[in-house]
């Protein structure tokens, strides 16, 4: 870990003491990386939430309606901070504030 962080450091370092190509360059990576990750995750939320909803209908077929409410009220909350994430990703490839 101690690795990474230092590695981490590095490329910040030389992010900050090149022009302004190399600050552009890094912000669109971590859009990327960060973009990827946030909808990987939400990915995966929104399938575990599918599992659950069928499986709670499989137990209980009289909750069906009831419970597919809440699963799409659940699938927004998830779909929202993928949204989340990719305004973060749009200010930083657009309006990046490191480049002042």
């Amino acid at each position: 870990m101690k690795k990474i962080a230092l590695l981490m450091a590095g490329f910040l370092a030389f992010a900050f003491a090149g022009d302004s190509t190399m600050i552009q360059a890094y912000s669109v990576v971590a859009a990327v990386v960060g973009l990827g990750l946030a909808a990987l995750g939400g990915a995966i939320g929104m399938g575990h939430t599918a599992a659950a909803t069928i499986a709670g209908t499989a137990r209980n077929p009289q909750l069906g309606g009831k419970l597919m409410g809440t699963m799409f009220i659940a699938l927004a909350m998830i779909e929202a901070q993928v949204i989340y994430a990719l305004v973060l990703a749009l200010i930083a490839l657009y309006a990046n504030p490191f480049l002042g």
